[in-house]
């Protein structure tokens, strides 16, 4: 397992998740250029990156909260700037339908991320639906390396609100 072999380096969780947002911006500013197949390569392998740090704490026994609430806040920080380079990119060709599409995305990314926390914040677990964070990084990746960045973000957006939906069903049911 990789966190094993990053645990023998003695980095911590916390740099990893920093490096992670770091290479996130990265990836935001080569899709803001609209070199969107670059970005989507780049995008899988700090979205590979992203998965470490959680990894890292567990193996290490080095998981807290603090660096649990780090971890979500700028994942959240680097799902908007990516949404932001995407929109960027397509604003200086003058493509309003995917900045309105990216828009819609990024608000679902956001509500997916914010029904889970809320939830939590009142004792629920919520970990459930059809795309968590890492699969949205993967289907953006995968969608921007093939060419297809409006499907894939019509996706994005349509998946994300189901996925904050069914979180919101999720709690309605638990607290009835």
């Amino acid at each position: 397992m990789l966190a094993t072999g990053l645990a023998t380096t003695g980095i911590s969780p916390t740099s990893l998740t920093i490096i992670g947002f770091f290479l996130n911006l990265g990836v935001a500013a080569v899709l803001a250029t609209g070199m969107l197949q670059v970005g989507g390569i780049l995008l899988l392998l700090a979205g590979a990156f992203d998965t470490l740090d959680g990894a890292l704490a567990r193996v290490t026994g080095r998981s807290t909260k603090f660096g649990a609430f780090l971890d979500s806040t700028l994942d959240r920080y680097s799902e908007a700037a990516l949404f932001f380079g995407l929109s960027f990119a397509a604003n200086r060709h003058g493509d309003s339908l995917v900045v309105l599409v990216a828009y819609l995305a990024v608000v679902g990314s956001l509500l997916v991320s914010y029904c889970r926390a809320r939830a939590e914040g009142v004792g629920l677990d919520c970990e459930i639906g059809i795309v968590p964070r890492p699969e949205r990084v993967i289907l953006l990746g995968v969608g921007l390396i093939v060419g297809l960045e409006l499907p894939v973000l019509v996706l994005l957006a349509l998946l994300a609100h189901v996925t904050a939906f069914q979180r919101i069903w999720h709690v309605r049911q638990l607290t009835r």
